[in-house]
């Protein structure tokens, strides 16, 4: 069998294990460790507080530090009210193209590395070669930021880490963080005639998001000069708001849903404080001149590091080698690159299949771009050889 072959029968596999990020993926984690461990990678597998998903590390080559991570999130989002023209769950070909929910995020590279590891194991490789294939990316990086916890803990120290996210196989060394939110506002419900006996929480909550937008206008000032990100500066924005119950009633509770996209952490540190001082000294003490138990509470969904371009990249040399291209570009997603990257890691983006289909129905990865994948493997395993 051919390795496009191998790969189209994996990737039918991978998508037919529905992975959305609210569901395990202990299944799909399952089938892949057994495919790695076949062609004699070693295996670390980790379960997350539920014990219902998982991340799974392997082991290529030889021990020890300086290897080269190929790394994919396992889950993909809902198909729930989406006009697919085909079971989501079932890989089916047309025009070239393979469809299903995950085919290009991120099954379609997942499905290439898995193809691939029995000659990566057949070479006599100069230095490992990792699989990472995490749970919860779709949420938050919540596996990803569990696996590098995980491998600092175990002192794992890779050196290079190639991100498959779909990138029509072009090469990505940056992107801006990924910081999500929701703040829970708690007043004092009351007859809507008599407003000033009660706190009503979806007053504060507007007041809360003016300052939000109040600071979003700051940050365009704080664009770093010759920024190559689009738009150059960090951005808040606000998602979904709910609260009350009525039109005659006092709202005793309210939640905003926002996030941030940092251009770099000193803006998050900013807006944080900025709001947290606004919160201490304006808006809850006006709360608790009426409740004493009033109160605003942020909870932090997720906060994941953007992928910072440097100036000397290993990870960049090595896949514009593997690739033949010669510019590395930026994009307005975000990976779990930066999280690599934080762990003192060259780390770059590179993957088949298109961003502009993620997420959508009749999701889709062209045959050809699996094929260019599977060519940046095939010159990864020459490169990573042994000479004699």
């Amino acid at each position: 069998m051919s390795d496009l072959a191998r790969t189209r029968a994996i990737l039918a596999d991978l998508v037919a294990f529905p992975t959305v990020s609210a569901d395990s993926n202990l299944q799909l984690i399952a089938y892949a460790g057994d495919l790695l461990s076949s062609a004699g990678a070693r295996l670390s597998v980790s379960l997350d507080p539920s014990g219902t998903k998982a991340n799974l590390f392997a082991t290529i080559g030889p021990e020890g530090d300086g290897g080269i991570v190929l790394s994919g999130h396992s889950d993909v989002v809902p198909v729930e009210g989406q006009d697919w023209s085909s079971d989501p769950f079932t890989l089916t070909e047309r025009d070239g193209k393979l469809y299903g929910r995950g085919t290009c995020d991120m099954k379609g590279f997942i499905a290439a590395s898995l193809a691939m590891a029995p000659r990566f194991a057949a070479a006599r490789l100069r230095r490992p070669l990792h699989f990472a294939f995490t749970y919860d990316e779709e949420v938050g990086c919540l596996g990803g930021q569990a696996l590098v916890a995980e491998l600092a803990k175990a002192d794992i120290k890779p050196s290079v880490a190639i991100v498959g996210e779909p990138t029509l196989m072009g090469v990505i060394e940056g992107h801006k963080g990924c910081y999500e939110y929701t703040t829970e506002f708690t007043g004092m419900d009351g007859h809507g005639s008599q407003p000033d006996k009660g706190v009503n929480a979806i007053e504060y909550a507007v007041r809360y998001i003016m300052r939000l937008l109040e600071l979003g206008e700051e940050l365009k000032l704080r664009a770093p000069a010759g920024s190559r990100f689009s738009p150059p500066w960090t951005t808040v924005q606000v998602g979904k708001m709910a609260g009350g119950n009525a039109r005659n009633t006092i709202a005793g509770q309210c939640s905003v849903e926002w996030e941030m996209r940092p251009v770099h952490t000193d803006d998050s540190d900013h807006v944080k404080a900025e709001l947290a001082a606004y919160v201490d000294d304006v808006l809850r003490p006006a709360m608790r001149k009426v409740c004493a138990h009033a109160d605003i509470v942020t909870h932090v969904v997720g906060e994941v590091q953007g992928l910072l371009p440097v100036s000397q990249s290993e990870a960049r040399d090595i896949v514009f080698e593997l690739t033949g291209a010669h510019e590395a570009e930026l994009v307005s997603f975000g990976t779990e690159a930066g999280l690599f990257q934080s762990m003192g890691m060259s780390a770059v983006i590179c993957g088949p299949g298109s961003i502009a289909q993620a997420h959508k129905p009749d999701e889709f990865v062209e045959i050809a771009q699996l094929d260019a994948c599977l060519g940046m493997l095939e010159r990864l395993q020459q490169q990573l050889s042994a000479k004699d």
